[in-house]
């Protein structure tokens, strides 16, 4: 296969396994109408959400080499040239529509911003297949407990139902990484909002894990929270122990 060589600075490593890209296409779920690529690359993923009828499909490249040549080999792939973590995803909605599921081969050294940026979408996003890196698909899924349960784990499970589906070898890369990587798909539950200021539940559990190695009495002091109302027992344990309901609750209390 024709390759683009991967530049350093969009930490991209471009797929070529042809089995891989239609197995994490195949990841989709049959009742998601509009998808968004993020950074389809050379288009090997990008060739097997081509083949489905069922969707209004398009793709978001920042890289205009790559542009080029999505554009010569897949003419018909709608496709914006652009950075996602500046776009507004209402912009990129069909006409008519109100969601678009996300799917991607996601770089590296931006993966976890765009699934902030996800997060901050959430009510747009009803399903996202990605992926990663695999100690960050490792944190994404991650429960309460686990070491690389984090902030990511807390927000994201709120919101929506993580499925970790299959680990990825280096050798399926060009230029292949230094590690493994791994597919995980996000589908959004049936929660509209939590019963707390959301804004505030995402600053606790920021501040929980920014000092993940103190006990909630001592971490909260970052947001200058007021924690008489809150339970001894929440007090005394450490961000990694609290579910997203044990971080409800606090953020609840805080804000009487």
């Amino acid at each position: 296969m024709e390759q683009v060589k991967a530049k350093k600075y969009l930490g991209q490593h471009f797929l070529k396994d042809e089995t891989i890209a239609k197995r994490i296409a195949d990841s989709l779920s049959g009742d998601v109408r509009c998808v968004l690529e993020i950074g389809p690359g050379m288009g090997v993923l990008t060739k097997y959400l081509l083949q489905r009828d069922d969707i209004d499909f398009k793709a978001v490249e920042i890289d205009s080499e790559s542009v080029a040549y999505l554009g010569s080999h897949y003419p018909q792939l709608k496709v914006v040239e652009a950075d996602f973590l500046r776009l507004d995803l209402a912009d990129l909605l069909p006409q008519g529509t109100d969601s678009m599921a996300v799917i991607g081969n996601f770089p590296y050294n931006i993966s976890s911003q765009i699934l902030f940026k996800v997060y901050d979408n959430r009510n747009m996003v009803p399903e996202v297949v990605g992926m990663f890196q695999k100690e960050v698909a490792e944190r994404i899924a991650a429960k309460p407990g686990s070491k690389v349960y984090g902030i990511l784990s807390v927000l994201l499970s709120a919101f929506y139902d993580i499925e970790y589906l299959f680990t990825v070898s280096e050798d399926v890369f060009s230029p292949p990484p230094k590690v493994k990587s791994a597919v995980v798909r996000l589908r959004r539950n049936s929660v509209s909002h939590l019963e707390c200021d959301e804004q505030l539940f995402a600053k606790v559990v920021k501040a929980g894990f920014n000092q993940r190695r103190k006990t909630m009495r001592n971490a909260l002091k970052a947001i200058d929270a007021a924690i008489d109302a809150l339970p001894e027992e929440l007090l005394l344990k450490r961000a990694e122990q609290l579910s997203v309901a044990d971080f409800v609750t606090i953020t609840q209390k805080i804000s009487l």
